[in-house]
C-alpha cells in the first residue's frame, strides 16, 4: 500500500524519468491528481530512449508534459552525478508549481548513509524550494508491487549497475552489508523521516 506525506494540490508536476519509481508515483497520482509530467534529458544514451517512452505514457495517461535539458558545461569540481543534480533541480526549480520527485525510504537510506560517511548523517528533506517527496516513507519494493499489480509500463536505465557512480556503488555494493549488521535500519530511518515530516 503506498502512502504519501502530507495532503497534495489537486494539480501538480511530477519529474519522471521513466523508471519504475517515477512511473509508478505517476500512474498512482494520476487517478486523483491534475498531472503535469517533466521530463529532464541528461543528453546520454538512455535519455533519448526514455524521452520517447516517457512522451508515449503522458498520452497514455492524458496529462501534460514539459521537457527540460542539460543547457551548460561539467565544471571540473563536480562530479557527473552533482552535475546532472544541479541541472536537473535547476529545470524543476524554474517550474512555478509543486513539483513531485519518487524519493522512497531506500533512497533516504542511502543518502544518510553517503552523507554520514562525510560527517554527518542527513536524509532527503520532504521539499527543496518547490521540489517535493512525498513517497519517502515507501520502500522501493512497494513502488514496484504497484507497477506491477496495475500493469505499470517502465523502462531500466542500464547506467543504474554502473559502480563507478557512487550512488550505484553503496546501493549494490554496501547495502547488504549494511543490512546484515542493521536489518532495521529502514525503520531507523523511517524514525528520522517522520521526524523531518513534522517540521513541514
Amino acid at each position: 500500500m503506498i502512502k504519501i506525506q502530507t495532503k497534495l494540490p489537486r494539480e501538480l508536476y511530477i519529474g519522471c524519468s521513466g523508471g519504475v519509481d517515477s512511473m509508478a508515483a505517476l500512474d498512482f497520482l494520476s487517478n486523483n491528481h491534475d498531472v503535469t509530467v517533466c521530463f529532464f534529458d541528461h543528453e546520454t544514451g538512455h535519455s533519448r530512449q526514455a524521452l520517447e517512452f516517457v512522451s508515449k505514457q503522458t498520452k497514455k495517461y492524458e496529462c501534460g508534459f514539459i521537457y527540460g535539458k542539460v543547457n551548460r558545461k561539467k565544471h571540473d569540481r563536480e562530479s557527473q552525478e552533482e552535475y546532472w543534480r544541479n541541472e536537473r533541480y535547476k529545470f524543476f526549480h524554474g517550474i512555478n508549481a509543486p513539483v513531485v520527485t519518487a524519493h522512497h525510504l531506500d533512497d533516504c537510506v542511502e543518502t544518510w548513509l553517503w552523507s554520514s560517511m562525510h560527517g554527518t548523517g542527513k536524509i532527503i528533506p520532504y521539499s527543496n524550494k518547490n521540489v517535493i517527496r512525498p513517497f519517502r516513507l515507501n520502500k522501493k519494493r512497494e513502488l514496484t508491487l504497484w507497477a506491477d499489480l496495475n500493469g505499470v509500463e517502465y523502462i531500466e536505465d542500464e547506467s543504474n549497475a554502473d559502480t563507478g557512480y557512487t550512488r550505484n556503488y553503496i546501493r549494490h555494493e554496501m547495502m547488504p552489508h549494511v543490512l546484515r549488521v542493521n536489518p532495521g535500519i529502514h525503520k531507523t530511518i523511517a524514525k528520522k523521516v517522520k521526524a523531518d515530516e513534522s517540521r513541514t
